[in-house]
């Protein structure tokens, strides 16, 4: 009789520690792009966003040479799902990251222009992440172009 009793308890116990929290409606947007300076071994790091990362496999993936950064410099925007959003002078695509476990794992990898974007500006324009190059706008996604959006 008394385990009976106790059973539902039990069930009870087990079903709340399976449970996960979940705080919605989290908005993990940065206001303003950070343009970021690459130092002599590759790496960036921005004091306002607590942001560091090698970029040494980004120029890799892009230009086939780990070491193109030289005297470079990245824009990064975070958009309102908490993706990173990355690019440089030159790159023909922009690079969507998100947070792994310490790391930053490629997402997605949206081709701009066969040319490469040669003035890139990130701008925050919810839920989008606006590319404004040489007086064109491209609105992204972590999915990718939005031709919808005009």
């Amino acid at each position: 009789m008394k385990l009976i009793n106790f059973l539902p308890l039990l069930l009870l116990v087990i079903a709340a520690a399976c449970s996960t929290l979940k705080l919605q409606q989290a908005d993990f947007a940065w206001p303003v792009e950070s343009v970021i300076s690459i130092d002599k071994d590759g790496k960036v790091s921005d004091e306002r966003y607590s942001i560091s990362f090698d970029t040494g496999g980004l120029f890799y993936e892009e230009f086939e040479d780990s070491s193109a950064y030289a005297g470079k410099e990245i824009r990064i925007l975070r958009d309102i799902n908490g993706y990173y959003f990355i690019t440089a002078e030159k790159f023909k695509n922009v690079y969507v990251f998100q947070m792994d476990n310490g790391a930053m794992s490629l997402n997605n990898k949206i081709f701009i222009s066969e040319f490469g974007v040669e003035d890139p500006a990130l701008n925050q324009r919810t839920p989008y992440v606006e590319l404004i190059d040489g007086g064109k706008s491209l609105y992204l996604t972590n999915n990718g172009i939005d031709r919808n959006k005009k």
